[in-house]
């Protein structure tokens, strides 16, 4: 029985135990992000090709106006 109360002791002491929360919370969000990222990622880059060809055109556009 002395086996079994250690054991429940270590138990809760180990989840009152804080310390590795910060970087366990930042391992986490970091997996969501990426996991959003490879969801998304034919969206992102339409959309990313979409603005840098604006962008391109705009460019295009100033320095045609400027000569």
């Amino acid at each position: 029985m002395k086996f079994l109360g250690k054991m429940r002791n270590n138990l809760r002491n180990s989840l009152k135990n804080k310390r590795g929360q910060g970087a366990t919370e930042y391992i986490l969000l970091l997996v969501v992000v990426v996991g959003l990222v490879m969801l998304f990622k034919d969206k992102i880059k339409g959309a990313f090709s979409d603005k840098m060809a604006n962008l391109e055109d705009g460019m295009k556009n100033v320095t045609t106006d400027m000569k």
